[in-house]
């Protein structure tokens, strides 16, 4: 098998358990060195627990490569920092950043408590940003050495719940929405430096989703997460460097190119708001229908 990833350095968040996990496994059966980033908390949040990222560390280990764990919390710019530095004090540089941590409280919007907003806001969205943040200075002042594209790697993690809306996860889904805006933003600012920024919004069966509803045996094959890892892996590889500001889906039986917001039908301003009932109506009925969960217009 040829290693896509051979020599790259590589900081996962989120990657004791799920998909995460499955990120760090396959980067490093690529040839990838990991540094393995885990609170080890509850579906919410609450909690640590080192022993699940141990436990990766020590299957990367098992298997011949290089890995080490970090137990920073992820939306702490202190402990966003730490855990850049360490990939590069033990490994010698970074090359990817997999933000893949998150948590869940779901609530409808009616009953959703301030915390439980904050706390999934600050988990997905900051700590997606705090360290994409420190990562890209270090790849900016990389290439401001060199003078030479530095390959770095910004992936992050979306969900159809963000970029297409699920009911029940206004907190989420708009965290997850952000991401989607920030990697494609991200993508724009960090390209002369020869960084590309990529989401993946995975499909997959894992303790965030195991009770949303009843899965067959065929599902759960399906839904594995191991289907998630390979457009990871490959997102993060130097072969890659042509693709940016993208979004795919993965898993689920599929890989797919999620297709953004676009200007739809448009009309000349108008000053008379008594005029614009019909003409907006007609705009609309003419307008692509919003997404449903599996991506395609809903009926």
């Amino acid at each position: 098998m040829a290693r896509l990833c051979e020599g790259r350095v590589a900081l996962v968040t989120g990657a004791a358990r799920g998909v995460g996990r499955e990120h760090a496994l396959l980067l490093a059966k690529h040839g990838a060195k990991v540094v393995v980033n885990d609170l080890g908390g509850e579906r919410d949040g609450k909690g640590a627990d080192l022993t699940p990222a141990q436990q990766v560390v020590a299957e990367i280990k098992a298997m011949g490569g290089e890995a080490v764990v970090n137990g920073d919390d992820v939306s702490d710019w202190a402990g966003a920092k730490r855990m850049v530095d360490q990939a590069i004090s033990t490994f010698g540089k970074l090359d990817v950043v997999l933000s893949n941590a998150g948590i869940l409280r779901d609530r409808m919007l009616t009953n959703m408590t301030e915390e439980e907003w904050d706390g999934v806001i600050k988990v997905h969205l900051k700590g997606t940003f705090a360290p994409a943040r420190h990562a890209c200075s270090y790849w900016r002042d990389k290439f401001k050495e060199t003078g030479q594209p530095v390959n770095g790697r910004l992936i992050t993690t979306t969900s159809v719940s963000g970029i297409y809306g699920n009911v029940g996860q206004t907190n989420y889904g708009a965290a997850k929405a952000g991401i989607a805006a920030f990697t494609v933003i991200a993508a724009r600012e960090m390209r002369r430096y020869g960084v590309t920024s990529n989401s993946i919004s995975p499909s997959a069966y894992t303790r965030m989703t195991a009770d949303l509803r009843q899965y067959s045996p065929e599902d759960l094959e399906r839904r594995d997460p191991k289907w998630v890892a390979p457009i990871a892996v490959w997102l993060a590889s130097e072969e890659s460097g042509d693709v940016t500001g993208r979004v795919f889906q993965a898993g689920s039986g599929q890989i797919a190119v999620a297709e953004g917001w676009h200007k739809g039908p448009m009309i000349p301003q108008v000053a008379d708001p008594t005029t614009l009932g019909p003409i907006v109506k007609d705009m609309v009925a003419k307008a692509r229908k919003n997404a449903g969960m599996d991506g395609m217009d809903l009926d």
